[in-house]
């Protein structure tokens, strides 16, 4: 189920392979995910952290396809490429940032509205959230990820 909600994030001054296997650990936990046979692919560009031995091997041990797209093509990554716009649109753009433990709060602050009160058009209408909740009482259908 594509739902669009932010299931974990890494918000610090480095992003390195370890943590990138970190919360993707942490992200198959918090969805029940980590010992279930099917689970989610993971797409991503070429950055250092996704084409790390690291991450390779991590995926391999939590049996995840990691699919990576080729150079120079945001457009196979729409998903998150969408993503980024809207948190640099709705929040590093209205905010100017005196530290970094205000910046972390309000990006914070800025996930948990997204996941529950930001609305998307491609989910009914719904926030993430909302449509997690719909689909699991039957009000909706599951949407499709078109990719």
């Amino acid at each position: 189920m594509f739902d669009r909600a932010v299931v974990t994030y890494h918000i610090v001054l480095t992003c390195e392979a370890k943590h990138l296997v970190q919360i993707t650990q942490e992200a198959l936990m918090k969805r029940q995910l980590f010992d279930k046979a099917e689970k989610p692919v993971i797409r991503s560009d070429n950055g250092p952290q996704f084409i790390s031995n690291l991450f390779g091997d991590a995926c391999n041990e939590f049996v995840m396809i990691h699919e990576r797209i080729p150079p120079k093509t945001p457009n196979k990554n729409a998903h998150i490429e969408s993503y980024h716009s809207i948190i640099e649109a709705e929040c590093y753009q209205r905010h100017v940032f005196e530290s970094y433990p205000q910046a972390y709060e309000v990006v914070s602050q800025f996930i948990q509205d997204y996941n529950r009160i930001r609305i998307h058009g491609s989910i009914y209408d719904l926030s993430p959230y909302e449509y997690m909740e719909a689909v699991k009482q039957g009000i909706v259908k599951p949407k499709q990820i078109k990719v």
